[in-house]
C-alpha cells in the first residue's frame, strides 16, 4: 500500500493527461479502517453492481483527459458532498464513473490544488470524498469483490463508532501530507519561476538593440542596413529570425520560389544578417 502523496508537477486537478500521469505512480494514498471482530450481516439480495458493468469497463479504459474532459462534473459532484448518507447515495447511483483509478487521482490531484490555493475547509472535505474512494476500492481488493459491490458494506462499516474513528484517523494523516506537500510544491514553482525570470534576464542583457547603433556602424559587408533589409522579409523568414530556430527558418526557406530564395539570401548576407 503507498502512503505517500503525488510529488510530481501539478497546477491543478484538470492538468493535461501528461501532467496527470507524472503525479499516478505515488498518488494513491489510502486511510485503513481499524479491524474489529463486527460481523457484517450478510445481505440476502445480490448488493448492486454500479449502474451499468460495461460502462464500468469502458470508462476504465479511458486517459486520464479523457476522464476529466467526459466525468468531471461527476466527480466534482461527489467533491462537494458532506453527508455520508448522500455519498453513499451518489456513489450507488454513479459507481462506474467514481470507483476508478482516474477519479481517485483527479480527487488527489484536486485536494492539493485547493489546499495550494487557500482554500482549506474544501481541500478537508475533498480528502474525506478521496478516501471513501481510497477504502472502498481497498476493501473490494480484500474481499475479492467488484467495487460496486462493498459501497453498502462499507458505509454500514462506518456506522461503528470505532471504524468510523478509525477512518477519519486516516483521513487526518492523509490531509497532513496534502499540507506538506502542497508547501513543497509552492516553493517547487516559485523556484521554477525565479530560473525562468533569471533565463530572460540573462537573455535581454545579451540582446543588443540595432536600432541604437548609428546606421553606418550597422551596414552588413554588401553595405545595406539590416533593419531596412529584415522589414522586407517574408513574414516566414521574420519570425524565423526572430525565434532563433534553425528549423523554422530552413522550412522558410524551402517554402519560397528560387528566385524569390535567392533575391532575399543576397540581401541577407549584404545586410549581415546572415553569414556566408
Amino acid at each position: 500500500e503507498n502512503e505517500g502523496v503525488p510529488t510530481e508537477k501539478m497546477s491543478g486537478a484538470k492538468i493535461s493527461s501528461t501532467a496527470a500521469a507524472k503525479t499516478t505512480s505515488g498518488a494513491a494514498t489510502t486511510a485503513k479502517t481499524t479491524t474489529t471482530t463486527t460481523t457484517l450481516t450478510t445481505a440476502k439480495k445480490p448488493l448492486p453492481q454500479p449502474n451499468d458493468p460495461t460502462a464500468s469497463v469502458s470508462v476504465s479504459m479511458l486517459t486520464y483527459h479523457e476522464f476529466t474532459v467526459k466525468y468531471a462534473g461527476v466527480v466534482e459532484q461527489f467533491m462537494a458532498l458532506e453527508s455520508m448518507d448522500k455519498s453513499k447515495e451518489f456513489l450507488l447511483r454513479n459507481g462506474d464513473t467514481l470507483l476508478q483509478e482516474n477519479a481517485s487521482n483527479y480527487l488527489l490531484l484536486a485536494s492539493l490544488e485547493d489546499e495550494m490555493n487557500g482554500f482549506h475547509d474544501k481541500m478537508k472535505l475533498v480528502a474525506r470524498q478521496s478516501q471513501i474512494i481510497s477504502n472502498i476500492a481497498e476493501l473490494a481488493k480484500s474481499l475479492k469483490l467488484h467495487p460496486g459491490n462493498v459501497i453498502h458494506p462499507f458505509f454500514q462499516r462506518m456506522q461503528n463508532k470505532e471504524l468510523h474513528e478509525g477512518f477519519m484517523a486516516g483521513v487526518n494523516e492523509f490531509i497532513k501530507k496534502i499540507e506538506i506537500r502542497a508547501v513543497q510544491k509552492k516553493k517547487e514553482m516559485d523556484e521554477e519561476r525565479a530560473r525562468e525570470v533569471a533565463e530572460e534576464g540573462a537573455d535581454a542583457e545579451g540582446t543588443v538593440d540595432m536600432s541604437e547603433i548609428p546606421r553606418e556602424e550597422r551596414l552588413g559587408p554588401g553595405g545595406l542596413d539590416p533593419l531596412e533589409v529584415f522589414d522586407t522579409l517574408p513574414e516566414s523568414m521574420q519570425a524565423a529570425f526572430e525565434s532563433r530556430e534553425k528549423e523554422q527558418l530552413e522550412a522558410a526557406l524551402r517554402a519560397m520560389k528560387p528566385e524569390e530564395l535567392e533575391y532575399h539570401m543576397k540581401r541577407c548576407i549584404d545586410s549581415g544578417l546572415w553569414n556566408a
